[in-house]
């Protein structure tokens, strides 16, 4: 291109050269790193993750503690990061829910839109963002919390090397479903609140109640949950009703779902 500078002779406008082989950041992987850099320009995911990792260490500490008073059988360490689950998962939970909502609160879920028209890849790289902060932070908890029940357990507990490595693996594939599940789910209500709420309910709060009644057809159904089926594949030594790979499809099932529902939504409702 060039332009003129008041004669009639035109002078060359330079344009900052194009790397080959360093394509710009546009499409899907333009829309994955808008998100991640939303997702760290608030304190809210490394408070999330913090929480996450002090809710870990207190659980399993607690968990191994009493492993070693009532003189429990002797189990693999990492046991104890799994069962921390049930309460660390809200912490990716509460992180996947406000990147969602708080774009609808402020209004700023418009201007997401109009920099990426195709709703379905905005969802996708939410879901893609959470996802992998979930994995190496799930991946994370497990290691420190059983770093922390090791002492606890006061030698009631057994490390392997592969069956540890596998566990971690576990933890942070279930915490990655969990954010892929919970970005659906926040979608489709678009508010904190409901979102929270059918999370809280779903993963704790009707898990809680099937559990407690006792009854082994109730019990069938919570093995059919998410974390049912989470609690079967990062737990080792428990009699499953099912192999890991089931326990992995059944928690991948309910987040397709739930990114199914939220995409629904997206598509069919204003901004």
């Amino acid at each position: 291109m060039t332009t003129t500078t008041g004669g009639d002779t035109p002078t060359p406008r330079r344009t900052a050269p194009r790397t080959p082989g360093r394509p710009t950041p546009d499409g899907f992987a333009g829309a994955v790193a808008a998100e991640w850099t939303k997702l760290w320009s608030v304190r809210a995911a490394g408070l999330c993750l913090l929480a996450g990792l002090a809710i870990t260490g207190v659980f399993t500490f607690y968990y191994a503690s009493i492993a070693r008073i009532n003189g429990h059988p002797v189990q693999p360490v990492g046991n104890a990061a799994a069962s921390s689950v049930v309460v660390s998962q809200f912490a990716v939970v509460v992180l996947a829910t406000v990147a969602v909502t708080s774009e609808y609160a402020t209004g700023s879920v418009r201007a997401s839109l109009l920099w990426v028209p195709r709703r379905h890849r905005v969802q996708a790289a939410k879901a893609l963002v959470a996802a992998g902060v979930a994995f190496i932070g799930g991946a994370l908890y497990a290691v420190v919390g059983s770093a922390v029940a090791w002492r606890a357990f006061g030698g009631r507990a057994s490390f392997e090397a592969v069956t540890f490595l596998g566990q971690i693996l576990a933890a942070g594939l279930y915490q990655a479903l969990v954010a892929v599940l919970t970005v659906g789910v926040a979608f489709a209500m678009r508010h904190a609140a409901g979102a929270l709420t059918v999370l809280a309910l779903l993963l704790w709060g009707l898990p809680s109640v099937l559990v407690g009644l006792g009854d082994d057809t109730l019990a069938a159904v919570d093995d059919r949950l998410p974390h049912g089926a989470g609690d079967h594949l990062m737990r080792v030594g428990a009699d499953a009703p099912y192999t890991v790979v089931t326990a992995v499809l059944i928690v991948t099932a309910w987040a397709a779902a739930a990114h199914l529902a939220g995409l629904y939504v997206l598509r069919r409702r204003d901004a």
